[in-house]
């Protein structure tokens, strides 16, 4: 059921232009009449992570990997979603609240006329409608803008599909909306780029660029292609041109996300835990209702867990010191990387030791990067739960980038 069945069930509204800030990516916040509330909704400002968890998903225990959860699963639709990233749960889960009348508006990213990856907000009212936004987008899209005209019709019962700077903001403000209901779907993210970037990215893989439809990273180290003539191609992560990209690829905001698991979500849709399958945190009763909601169409199993994530990290915090320290990369000799490349899947850590490895990774990143480029915002941006993981790689607070105890 639609509050105004006159609206087309996909909309792309004309937003206001963002304002200028610093460490930003734009999610939307500053171009609302809730500007005012971007120092203390930011996750580059200083992020309550205790607090908010605490708000939304109550007195729960915190994973220092993963969040609070009720559950985590292997999952998959059991009919594929036909243009979806994976199998098609995360619009699947938007769809089944549309149908059931528990929102009457989906706002999530599209892709553009001109470019299929290119994200445009998008305010989606009818179940059918969600096959229109499957599939990834790369780039960043101010989302939370979408809450004011989508409110403006008349929508009091909304569900937001976001990555995790979008969730954060949304939670900081959720409060001033005055809606009846908010669903939040997460999905994983830190690694994001323009979208200029992410087209000369493909460029460094492929002689034919624009004929790709379709890019995902795999947890079974290879990156896996897709060409418009139905042609598949799967890379080795190590033989990606990553040590060639420009240091400014990707920026400081996504070398220093603090949230990779998308804490704040209901529930977070990704792949990392998944073993080859798609990968759910249901976080709270909200993700619980609409993973229920799909009823038997989805496929759930139990996690799996093998190999050892220790000697990743390890490698990967060098390198990153090196990077953050402006100096090159270390590149892997040439005659080695078909070794490494067939040995990685096969005793590099899988399933959820993979999802504890590159959350760990995400986690020495943020310390590094921001420690060189942006001190003077450790002690307020880098949460407890961060500083844990990287403990176990010898990176500790020094002097000044974290508040003391409270002697209370």
């Amino acid at each position: 059921m639609r509050d105004n069945p006159d609206v087309s069930a996909v909309q792309a509204p004309d937003l206001p232009p963002p304002a200028r800030r610093g460490m930003c990516t734009d999610c939307g916040l500053s171009r609302m009449g809730l500007a005012r509330e971007c120092g203390r909704a930011c996750q580059f400002t200083v992020p309550d992570y205790p607090a908010s968890q605490h708000q939304i998903h109550g007195d729960r225990a915190d994973d220092p990997h993963f969040g609070p959860h009720l559950a985590m699963h292997r999952a998959a639709l059991r009919n594929p979603a036909p243009g979806a990233q994976w199998t098609g749960i995360t619009t699947a889960l938007a769809e089944g609240l549309l149908e059931s009348g528990a929102v009457t508006a989906v706002l999530t990213l599209a892709p553009a006329e001109d470019d299929p990856f290119r994200p445009v907000p998008v305010i989606v009212t009818a179940p059918e409608g969600m096959a229109q936004v499957r599939g990834m987008r790369m780039g960043y899209a101010p989302l939370l803008a979408l809450l004011e005209p989508a409110m403006a019709q008349g929508h009091r019962r909304i569900a937001v599909i976001g990555i995790p700077c979008q969730v954060y903001a949304l939670r900081a403000i959720e409060t001033q909306l005055g809606l009846e209901r908010l669903y939040v779907i997460g999905t994983p993210c830190s690694d994001n780029t323009t979208t200029e970037n992410f087209h000369a990215f493909l460029g460094r893989l492929t002689d034919r660029p624009g004929d790709v439809t379709y890019l995902e990273f795999r947890a079974d180290y290879r990156v896996e292609m897709r060409f418009s003539d139905g042609a598949r191609r799967l890379i080795p992560f190590l033989k990606l041109p990553l040590s060639d990209l420009p240091s400014d690829f990707f920026p400081l905001t996504c070398r220093t996300c603090v949230d990779y698991t998308n804490r704040l979500a209901d529930i977070t849709v990704g792949y990392m835990g998944g073993d080859g399958d798609q990968w759910l945190i249901v976080r709270n009763a909200c993700g619980a209702e609409m993973l229920a909601g799909l009823g038997d169409t989805v496929a759930l199993k139990p996690l799996t867990s093998r190999g050892k994530r220790q000697a990743a990290v390890e490698g990967f915090k060098a390198n990153t010191e090196r990077a953050a320290g402006g100096l090159p990369l270390r590149r892997m000799p040439d005659w080695l990387r078909p070794i490494v490349a067939w040995l990685q899947p096969r005793i590099g850590p899988k399933g959820m030791e993979f999802a504890r490895a590159r959350v760990e990774m995400k986690a020495v990143e943020t310390i590094l990067h921001l420690r060189r480029a942006a001190p003077e915002r450790m002690r307020h941006m880098v949460p407890g739960h961060v500083w844990k993981l990287a403990e176990r790689y010898d990176l500790t607070p020094e002097e000044g980038e974290r508040d003391p105890p409270s002697s209370c």
